[in-house]
Formats: C-alpha cells, sequence, structure tokens
C-alpha cells in the first residue's frame, strides 16, 4: 500500500485547545461517551463518583491527580476512538498560560485543532465581540504549526439557551473577522454543548435554527496531514540497528528513520550528513517486510550496500548537493518563564540532531490583540516573533512552510534543560 492510500485510510490526530475551562476535557469525554468508547469499569467508577447526580466526563481525560484535585488539565492526555468511518487520536491540550509548551507538543503531530470558545466567558451582547487572549494565542500557534484544519467550536451555549442563535452568530462573526486578519483558513465554526451534547455527536433537538454538521461529522471528513512525495530524499535518522546473518558473520547495519520527504527505492544513491560520505541503497525494510520503496510519512528502514558511520542525529538525503546553513530566520514561539535573549547560547534539535545555538537578532514581536508586529529586545513566555539563528554548526534546515520535519527546531535552555522555545524556519 502507498503512502498516499495510507493517507486515505489514516486515523485523524486532532487537539482541543483554547482557554482554561472553556470544556476541553468534557467534549472530549463527551465523544468518547456518545461513541461507546468507554470501558464498563470507567463508567462504574464515575457513576460511583457522580453518586447519582451527571456523570462528570472530563475526568475520562484528566489523569492526573493534581488535574482531579484543581479541576484542570496540565498534561497532553491522548485519547483514542473510532466510528464506522473513521478512527481518531485525540489530544486533550492544557488551556492555562502557563502550560502553553503542552499545547505546542500536541500540536505539532495533529492533522487538525479543535478550538473551544465558552460562551459564558464573552460579552457577546457588545459589538465587536472580544475574544480571550488564549483563544487567539492557541488558534495563532497552531496556524504557525501548520496543523490543516482549524475548527471552532462555540461551547455552552446550553448555558443561554433562549438567545442561543443570536449569541452564536456574534461569536461566530468576531472569529471570522479575526481569522481573516490573522490568515487562518477556518474549517468549521460549530455551536456545541460538550455538558449536554448538542452537536458533538448527534444534532441539537433544540437549536433548530442550525443546520450545519455536527462535530464528529465535520471531524469525519477533515484531510489528515501529509508531506511531500515529490522532490529529494531527506530522512532523520532515529535507529541504527544490527541483526548477524546466521553462519557468515556478517552484519548489516539497518537505518531506521521516517521520511520526512521524498521517496527511497532500491538502487538508489543515498548520501549520510554531516559526513558526506555515500552509498546505495541495497535493501529496504518497512514493518517488518523487505519492499521496493517507501514514501514521505513513513518509517524505513535502509540497508547500504556498503557500510558507513551513520548514527541517531544524522540525515540520510539524495546523492547531491545538500543545501545546510549556520544562519537563517525563524518563527520563535517562546515558553520559558526566562525570556529569550540575544546573544545568549541555547541548544537546538533539528530532526534528531543537537547543536548550540544563540539568537542573534529579535526582529519584531507579535502582538496577539492587534496582530502587528512590534520591536522587541526579548520575547517572553508565550510571546511570539521573529529571529535571527546561528548555529555552531551546518544544518540541512528547510522552510517550515514547505516541510514540518526539517523546517523545525526545539530550543533548550542548557543551564536548567527545560525546552524553552519552538523554531520555524522562515523561507
Amino acid at each position: 500500500m502507498s503512502a498516499i492510500d495510507e493517507l486515505q485510510h489514516r486515523a485523524l490526530r486532532f487537539l482541543t485547545a483554547g482557554s482554561v475551562d472553556d470544556g476541553k476535557s468534557t467534549l472530549i469525554g463527551r465523544l468518547l461517551f456518545d461513541s461507546r468508547a468507554i470501558l464498563a469499569d470507567q463508567l462504574d467508577a464515575l457513576e460511583k463518583r457522580a453518586a447519582g447526580s451527571a456523570i462528570d466526563l472530563s475526568l475520562l481525560t484528566d489523569g492526573l491527580e493534581a488535574e482531579r484535585e484543581q479541576g484542570i488539565t496540565i498534561d497532553v492526555a491522548y485519547r483514542y476512538f473510532a466510528t464506522r468511518q473513521r478512527k481518531f487520536v485525540i489530544a486533550d491540550a492544557p488551556g492555562h498560560e502557563q502550560y502553553t509548551r503542552n499545547m505546542v507538543t500536541a500540536a505539532a503531530g495533529s492533522d487538525a485543532a479543535v478550538v473551544l470558545v465558552d460562551i459564558t466567558k464573552l460579552d457577546w451582547k457588545t459589538r465587536p465581540v472580544k475574544l480571550l487572549p488564549q483563544t487567539r494565542r492557541h488558534s495563532l500557534l497552531a496556524q504557525l504549526l501548520r496543523v490543516p484544519s482549524i475548527v471552532f467550536a462555540i461551547n455552552k451555549l446550553d448555558a443561554v439557551d433562549a438567545e442561543a442563535e443570536v449569541a452564536y452568530d456574534a461569536v461566530r462573526g468576531a472569529l471570522e473577522t479575526f481569522a481573516g486578519q490573522a490568515g487562518i483558513a477556518v474549517a468549521g465554526i460549530v455551536p456545541v454543548s460538550a455538558l449536554r451534547g448538542d452537536n458533538v455527536t448527534v444534532r441539537s433537538g433544540v437549536w433548530t435554527w442550525y443546520r450545519g454538521e455536527t462535530l464528529l461529522e465535520l471531524l469525519q471528513r477533515l484531510p489528515a496531514c501529509d508531506e511531500r512525495h515529490d522532490g529529494d530524499l531527506l530522512i532523520p535518522v532515529q535507529y541504527v540497528a544490527k541483526q548477524g546473518e546466521q553462519g557468515t558473520g556478517h552484519q548489516p547495519r539497518t537505518i531506521w528513520g521516517r521520511i520526512a520527504h521524498g521517496k527511497v527505492q532500491v538502487g538508489d544513491s543515498v548520501q549520510v550528513f554531516p559526513s558526506g560520505q555515500t552509498a546505495v541503497v541495497a535493501e529496504l525494510r518497512r514493518a517488518g517486510a523487505v519492499v521496493d520503496t517507501c514514501e514521505a510519512g513513513q518509517s524505513a528502514g535502509l540497508v547500504l550496500d556498503r557500510q558507513l558511520d551513520v548514527s541517531r542525529g544524522d540525515w540520510i538525503a539524495s546523492a547531491k548537493p545538500l543545501r545546510t546553513t549556520q544562519r537563517f530566520a525563524a518563527t520563535l514561539a517562546w515558553l520559558d518563564t526566562e525570556p529569550a535573549q540575544i546573544g545568549r547560547k541555547y541548544w537546538v534539535r533539528h530532526g534528531n540532531r543537537w547543536v548550540q545555538a544563540r539568537i542573534t537578532a529579535i526582529d519584531s514581536r507579535r502582538d496577539i490583540h492587534t496582530l502587528e508586529d512590534q520591536d522587541a529586545h526579548e520575547l517572553a513566555v508565550n510571546e511570539i516573533g521573529r529571529v535571527q539563528i546561528e548555529t555552531q554548526a551546518p544544518l540541512p534546515v528547510e522552510p517550515y512552510a514547505d516541510n514540518r520535519v526539517g523546517g523545525a527546531l526545539i530550543v533548550v535552555d542548557p543551564t536548567t534543560n527545560r525546552t524553552s522555545g519552538a523554531l520555524l524556519v522562515a523561507a
């Protein structure tokens, strides 16, 4: 089966995002409950805890003791469910600003983002409606991280049942205006009640004015992510395995990695970065089988026709001049409490390779309220800016708009070992 065929059958990976207490965990709990993806013992535990009152569906994702005690989401919780049409992998991302780094982690591998908007937190009777900062921030981060489909779910409309249509129209207009200004392509805006179940998996019997898709119907038709299949080969090496051939003493090495873009087949000439050594692909392995070709998005094992010094952190590329650089511009989403500073050294990870780097300049900072770029000399926690980066060694970076693997880097503070930011290489 080709990568294109696999893509059409692949599970949709989506995250729920938005401000704190917007109902993200409850929405996921509703999807799991209505799709019958809850085990009997889990349901029994929830019913006992409820003691005759309504079941708290948010407890299905808030697994940490601190989350249950405080009634908040701290870490990303992953859950799985399926319908007759499709399988889903859900990431419940925290809404608190201090846990924005966890939301970025979830968004980086997602096919879609469901950004919840709590109608009870907005003054929807005043025009224009002012959106919450975290709603705007999470939407912008999802866009920057190239999440293909962004859906807005206007939640808790059951709290204003009598005026639900007017409230929905007002907030939908604000979301469409914000998305237009930010250049966000919106896949849909759905009125929901995660608590009551309206328009989540079944159409609301109360809001007859809404004739669009339910949230689940929308999710079932959204496309999964795919990387570029044409062009040159690029694979970040994740693991090198040895397997002896019985009776020969020969140990062919299999180089494993997920193809970032392009494709590879037996007989292709490839090179190793950073050594520059070349070899020919003698054998390809995938999912325990020997195959003739592998494409972008697939994990492949390459056996070369000769022994080369290859290890985790290297890159496998087409045997032609590879574009590398030590200086590039990037969008930086800063996630650390210590501000990003010009001249300070950090560790950056590109693929599976670690190198030292420093910020040589901060060109601008994005104001999430006005969406304008402003002059800045440092970036504080949760701020987004345009920066110039210099690395200690050359890297085969690419524009993030062209490839999410070759164009993304993680920034780590060498003193605290905290993940400090996410770099998205500019075109």
